[in-house]
């Protein structure tokens, strides 16, 4: 929101530098993102000077130029090349001097000495257009014969500055939404901080209804759609270009002007924060306004001309016969005002805040009346922006006010009741304000003071402030007067440790830390998807999707069911980067729709693809695999000391081959290569592999947990190691079961080093060679202990996996 300089003083005698007022307003939560310089007219006609033509010659090398003289206004007159054809001596005209910077239009260049045809120029006479005053370039800009000879154009064509703030408004700042909500702010910390400033709000007390003309008679079908309905007619009026002030006004915001009558709503607008819209009485059928939905889907011409489809829940401001107005949205062409219209209905109401933003979200609008009224307006200033919007007409535009006001508003909204206890408020700041402090800031906040004693106030709350409801909402409105910044920190901080190891939180960090040192990089997506996704997998189902009411977006439109979309989503757009070493890890949730519940589960996924290492001359070119992926996965699980689970070949989400570890019966993790007609339908062309925790289980089991430590062993380990030839349907996995179950006592990891498959074997064997190491923590393990072990593992492999030994 852009907030003008020059249009705060007209409701505060400002008299802080640029840099203190961005400063306050950030403090007090209206924080300053931008500051601009404007001017009226670009460049603010620096070097440009009133003149008089003094002389007019021929000149010699050309027909169509002339030799000129002018005074400036200085000791010395300056020769000037001129090709107007309507300059002539004794003329006031507008002179750039050497040095000025015209600019016309997108263009710009800079008045230097120079010959034309062999005579010297010292200047230019400029056209309306060239000092970008209007749009005539036929011939020089001629001014009056009072204007001073001398006088900066400046001065001369009242070139207004103008600094704007660019305030990044919170959704919960509605008061803020106009200038006069602005001032008010600023007025409230001047005056804490010992100004004794006043709100110079623009009086109404002039505004009268003449004769009573173009009644036009208003009814709401939809009082909880449109608590109050404000609305007059003016006749008589002469639409036309507004005065340069309002221009001037508007321009400064971002807003082109349209009409005298059009910029005077918009002007209001931005004044009050209350939107006003003008309606054409002519195209008023029947001379009825009726506020209310339509019984079907309609389609509606806007003021832009787009064509928009209305459905039954929007609210509509309606004649007779058509609709004229999306309510508190969009207007209609068919009623707009044009250069023809001479009789207007103006309308100041209040319309529900959840109503407008739905109707405005569902058409993309985003205008400057829906911008307020969906953050909710004030009901109760409806006849005063309607008051002040008819003066400035009839002042600028003519004519007269020719009905009373009609005033709908069956249910007036009141104020909020709302106790402040200054115990409370000196708890929570964590030192005490002054109570003379307090009871001025809230007055100059406009918020009532209905009763007040030692303990505290009894206050009314206006309905403006609808973020302020509660005794919290009142403290944070006097603390951010107070100043957050002069809340003293303490020099002692009580807090309380926890002693619970298993915190999610730490779990969490201490996995990322893990995976962060080696190499990976972690993602965070949106847990909203395209509804299209879930059709990928085949695994899924589009009945468990949880779809939004109001989507952002049709690529946002249901709560995901996989993090796989998003990886894969992740990985496409690195690779068409030229990023195609991949490892990435994401915590994040799905989210599933049964018939009973929608539920929520946690899950960590990592993704990886590409090479294991970054190219260099002293590595090697090796691509992740399944091994790889599988490292990390139980590396994972040792990290978070779990050690005993179970693995089975089941073929997980989105994936062609994989692994699944489980325990107690419930998935620990399932990880393998993801599916390659998956990958090509995002682009990739690359194998992809891919692990999914069920971090919601890991947890749980991580909890029932109770961590051990012992002393790490004073005596050597042995190794040993065998290869053995087996049929290719038995797994390594099955070799560590063989062997644990056979000792357990000393033997503390089997590790594979070597697998052949070759010509010397058969089609349906397999060498396997394993690496046995044995350590015990009470004594030096001798050979021959170890070879016996040796002997008890070789017999359980011969006769449970039909081994032979090589």
């Amino acid at each position: 929101m852009k907030i003008s300089y020059n249009w705060l003083n007209n409701y505060l005698n400002l008299n802080l530098s640029i840099e203190d007022i961005a400063t306050t307003l950030t403090d007090i939560g209206l924080e300053v993102e931008g500051i601009t310089e404007l001017e009226s007219i670009k460049g603010g006609l620096k070097g440009v000077v009133i003149g008089e033509v003094l002389t007019k010659t021929p000149h010699p090398n050309a027909d169509r130029l002339s030799i000129t003289t002018v005074n400036i206004g200085e000791d010395a007159t300056l020769q000037i090349i001129c090709g107007a054809h309507n300059i002539n001596v004794g003329q006031k005209v507008p002179v750039a001097t050497i040095g000025t910077t015209i600019y016309k239009k997108e263009e710009s260049f800079k008045i230097k000495k120079g010959k034309i045809r062999g005579e010297y120029s010292l200047g230019m006479v400029c056209s309306e257009d060239e000092l970008g005053i209007g749009n005539n370039h036929d011939g020089i800009m001629i001014l009056d014969n009072n204007a001073q000879i001398g006088q900066t154009g400046k001065e001369y064509f009242k070139i207004e500055s103008d600094t704007v703030f660019e305030i990044g408004l919170t959704p919960n700042r509605s008061d803020a939404m106009g200038h006069i909500g602005v001032a008010r702010d600023l007025l409230t910390v001047l005056n804490y901080r010992g100004h004794n400033l006043k709100i110079c709000k623009p009086s109404v007390k002039n505004f009268k209804t003449t004769k009573t003309k173009n009644y036009i008679s208003v009814k709401v079908n939809h009082s909880d759609l449109c608590p109050r309905y404000s609305s007059l007619s003016i006749s008589d009026i002469v639409v036309s270009e507004s005065p340069q002030w309002i221009k001037n006004k508007l321009i400064a915001i971002g807003l082109n002007p349209i009409n005298n009558v059009v910029d005077i709503t918009n002007f209001v607008l931005h004044e009050t924060g209350q939107p006003i819209h003008a309606f054409d009485i002519s195209k008023i059928a029947n001379n009825e306004v009726i506020v209310s939905k339509l019984d079907s889907k309609t389609k509606f011409t806007a003021l832009d001309m787009s064509e928009l489809d209305i459905y039954p829940e929007d609210l509509m401001i309606n004649n007779a016969i058509n609709p004229m107005c999306i309510a508190g949205v969009f207007g209609g062409n068919e009623s707009s005002v044009s250069e023809k219209t001479t009789d207007i209905f103006l309308e100041s109401a209040y319309f529900n805040p959840v109503s407008i933003r739905k109707t405005a979200k569902r058409l993309s609008l985003n205008t400057d009346a829906s911008f307020r009224y969906e953050r909710g307006c004030d009901p109760n200033i409806t006849i005063y922006a309607l008051k002040r919007a008819a003066l400035l007409i009839t002042e600028i535009c003519g004519g007269n006010v020719t009905s009373e006001i009609n005033d709908l508003y069956p249910q007036p909204i009141a104020h909020f009741p709302v106790e402040l206890s200054y115990k409370k408020m000196d708890s929570l700041i964590g030192e005490s304000i002054n109570r003379t402090d307090v009871i001025s800031i809230i007055k100059d906040l406009e918020i009532d003071i209905k009763e007040s004693s030692n303990d505290g106030l009894s206050l009314l709350i206006p309905p403006f402030r609808s973020d302020v409801k509660r005794e919290v909402d009142v403290i944070e409105e006097i603390l951010r007067i107070y100043g957050f910044n002069k809340v003293k920190i303490p020099l002692k901080l009580n807090t309380i440790i926890s002693n619970n190891d298993n915190n999610n939180e730490k779990i969490r960090n201490s996995i990322s830390d893990l995976l962060a040192n080696n190499g990976f990089h972690e993602t965070i997506n949106n847990s909203l998807t395209k509804a299209n996704n879930t059709l990928l997998i085949s695994e899924l189902d589009v009945n468990q999707n949880i779809e939004l009411l109001n989507p952002l977006s049709k690529d946002l439109n249901v709560m995901r069911q996989s993090l796989l979309f998003n990886g894969l989503e992740n990985i496409s757009y690195n690779i068409n980067r030229n990023n195609k070493d991949i490892k990435f890890y994401e915590f994040g949730k799905t989210y599933h729709k049964t018939k009973k519940e929608n539920i929520e589960n946690k899950h960590l996924q990592i993704l990886v693809s590409g090479r294991i290492n970054t190219e260099s001359w002293n590595t090697k070119n090796l691509q992740v695999d399944f091994y790889f992926i599988k490292k990390h996965v139980e590396n994972i699980l040792k990290r978070l000391a779990i050690i005993k689970f179970k693995s089975s070949d089941d073929i997980a989400l989105g994936m062609s081959y994989s692994l699944t570890y489980s325990c107690n019966n419930n998935r620990l993790v399932s990880f393998g290569k993801v599916n390659t007609s998956l990958c090509n339908k995002f682009g990739i062309k690359t194998d992809v592999f891919m692990a999914d925790f069920n971090w919601d289980f890991i947890l749980k089991i991580i909890a029932d947990n109770k961590m051990q430590f012992k002393e790490i062993s004073k005596f050597p380990g042995i190794r040993r190691d065998l290869s053995l030839l087996i049929d290719k349907s038995i797994t390594f996995d099955d070799l560590q079961k063989i062997a644990s179950n056979a000792e357990t006592k000393i033997l503390k990891s089997v590790d594979l080093f070597d697998v052949y498959e070759g010509k010397e074997l058969s089609k349906e064997k397999k060498s396997y060679s394993l690496a046995f190491t044995f350590e015990d923590s009470s004594k030096t393990l001798t050979d021959n202990y170890v070879d016996k072990i040796m002997n008890k593992l070789i017999q359980s492999f011969l006769q449970k996996a039909g081994a032979k030994i090589r």
